[in-house]
């Protein structure tokens, strides 16, 4: 179990994602773009921004938020923003591996930026290559708390999810990454409320955290890497207990 999806949850009911709202969904107008730049603005042609606006609409963002990306990203808006793509990979303490999924206008700020979270929280960067290779795209879909094994496990299987694992009191639902939000939707039909959906870069191994000095480390890169408005999102292969991350989070 992914230490980062428990960050995730955390995050979720605490409320964070609520507070950086805005911020949350500038992330989220930028993936349209550039999916609609790449591929056409018709969502039912193009997979990739029909992904990027499942996930906004997951997020709350507006139809006139979404309508006015993808019009950025045709053209149609007379804005001429060229995002690259960028993938940084590192180290956190404890010998923990990094992805940081990056969209930027600026491949040298971003650079820089993303090299001074390691230097100044104790990380550091890593190769090309050197991490990447532990990781593997996936559909994960997380519960809410408290609902029974076989309701899930009956519903998921019936929407063609392919594994279900105790995450607390909630389950971690693993799909095809194309196909996470139809099953998302088809648990919804069946009465099962998620938290969450996406198609994250997840390790095949995990390395166990039990320091706490460490998990703090962990969660101080992560939370700023995570702030900076070029980086999409950061994939991790930690593994930390329950009451270790609760205590790493509080402070």
């Amino acid at each position: 179990m992914s230490g980062h999806s428990k960050w995730a949850t955390i995050k979720h009911k605490k409320g964070a994602a609520d507070k950086a709202r805005g911020k949350l969904f500038a992330k989220l107008a930028r993936q349209i773009e550039v999916s609609a730049r790449g591929g056409g603005g018709d969502v039912d042609a193009n997979p990739t921004l029909r992904t990027a606006v499942q996930k906004a609409k997951g997020a709350q963002m507006t139809n006139d938020a979404i309508e006015r990306a993808i019009k950025r990203g045709t053209g149609e808006s007379g804005d001429d923003i060229v995002y690259e793509t960028i993938m940084y990979e590192g180290y956190a303490p404890g010998g923990v591996a990094l992805l940081i999924d990056v969209l930027t206008d600026n491949r040298n700020r971003i650079s820089a930026d993303v090299r001074q979270v390691f230097s100044k929280l104790g990380g550091s960067m890593a190769e090309p290559g050197a991490v990447g290779w532990q990781f593997s795209r996936k559909g994960v879909i997380i519960t809410a708390d408290g609902i029974a094994e076989d309701d899930v496990m009956l519903a998921a299987l019936d929407a063609g999810a392919d594994d279900i694992i105790a995450e607390g009191d909630a389950w971690r639902i693993t799909t095809e990454p194309s196909d996470v939000f139809d099953v998302q939707d088809q648990l919804g039909g069946a009465g099962i409320e998620t938290l969450s959906a996406d198609s994250p870069m997840v390790a095949e191994n995990l390395v166990a955290v039990t320091d706490l000095k460490d998990a703090k480390a962990i969660l101080r890169i992560l939370e700023a890497l995570e702030d900076n408005d070029d980086v999409q999102d950061v994939y991790s292969n930690f593994d930390i207990s329950d009451e270790l991350m609760e205590e790493a989070a509080a402070g």
